[in-house]
């Protein structure tokens, strides 16, 4: 595969190629139907306006994350988009056999051929008795610890290539590049680029051992970006994949038209993480809810924490403060994620961010 379809094109003033993540957020008083088609119109926009690509993370048990199957949802935005590149960010691979994976993402690879990104997670994306209840096993411990095992199996079965006398020596992905080697075959032996994701030391190490892209969860792990993508550059190894480090962090954005409008949805974005942590996940709820929510001074304090890693406000101010962190991380690529009660808002803060760099309007 071409390192082009890994590194990205900077485009308009933006210091970095722009991408974005898609929770698909379900608002209080609407439905994952309401939230899908806002994925769709998101993808269209993001595609007209230069953004590199689009991903979709896996969640599970959460009633405000209807991202639960990206390979499903990859599929829809596939129908809708014609460049944009689109993956997941991620899939979690203890949560599914690799060879599952592997006909998933061959079957979005014949779907939009040469624009399919296969991001790995190790996490489970959930609590652990949905874990459990995904794995049907108690011991959650041993898919994470067995992901390097897992990881290369995976890529065996993508590239077609276990060797002679391995017991799935004779079993294949499809489709697949075994559909090009059978008679009469002209399958294309391009797969997806394989990225592995992050939020600590671990996948970064990895990722660099393996000569791998890379991509950080700063929106939810902020403290460790910068020791993370240090590591990862340093323990990097050239590889076919690529010759030299490439690394994108996560980055919750949102801009409104006014100020006080993304202070309100930031802070109903904290409240929403608030319930997540205290086990009690929901909606993501109305900023309405949350201007007469009496937050306990522990609770305050998460918030105040919380919103400040979210860069928001008009699109002035989260230009400034999107070209801040990327001076700070030296990120090679910023993937937005935008989180609002309602999907017009986020719609809106692409598009804004957009203008404030001056992306193609085309």
């Amino acid at each position: 595969m071409s390192a082009d379809e890994i590194r990205g094109a900077t485009r308009g003033t933006a210091p970095v190629p722009l991408s974005v993540l898609d929770l698909v957020t379900v608002g209080a008083g609407s439905t994952a139907t309401d939230a899908l088609r806002t994925s769709v119109d998101i993808a269209k926009a993001t595609e007209a306006r230069g953004f590199h690509r689009y991903w979709v993370a896996e969640h599970h048990s959460m009633p405000g994350v209807a991202s639960s199957s990206p390979a499903v949802i990859l599929a829809h935005l596939a129908a809708h988009t014609d460049r944009i590149r689109l993956g997941s960010g991620g899939v979690m691979l203890p949560n599914h056999a690799p060879l599952i994976i592997a006909e998933q993402f061959g079957t979005l690879e014949a779907l939009a051929p040469g624009r399919v990104d296969l991001g790995l997670g190790r996490a489970p994306g959930t609590d652990g008795a949905t874990a459990a209840a995904l794995r049907r096993s108690d011991t959650l411990n041993e898919g994470a610890d067995d992901f390097p095992e897992q990881l290369s199996e995976l890529i065996r079965f993508l590239d077609d290539d276990f060797p002679e006398g391995h017991p799935y020596g004779r079993i294949h992905a499809i489709p697949g590049p075994v559909q090009g080697t059978t008679p009469g075959g002209v399958q294309s032996p391009h797969r997806p680029p394989v990225w592995l994701l992050g939020s600590s030391g671990f996948s970064a190490r990895l990722a660099g051992l393996l000569g791998l892209p890379f991509a950080f969860a700063h929106h939810f792990s902020a403290q460790n970006t910068v020791p993370a993508l240090d590591l990862y550059r340093q323990t990097f190894r050239p590889s076919a994949v690529l010759d030299r480090p490439y690394a994108l962090i996560g980055v919750s954005a949102l801009a409104t038209d006014e100020e006080a409008e993304a202070r309100r949805q930031v802070r109903a974005a904290a409240l929403n993480m608030l319930r997540l942590r205290m086990g009690r996940p929901g909606l993501f709820p109305d900023p309405a809810e949350v201007d007469h929510y009496e937050f306990s001074p522990m609770e305050e304090e998460f918030v105040s924490s919380w919103t400040a890693n979210v860069i928001h406000g008009t699109p002035d101010e989260v230009r400034s403060g999107l070209d801040g962190l990327q001076k700070r991380t030296g990120a090679d690529e910023l993937m937005l994620t935008s989180h609002a009660h309602r999907g017009a808002l986020r719609l809106r803060s692409y598009e804004l961010i957009a203008d404030a760099y001056g992306l193609p309007t085309a």
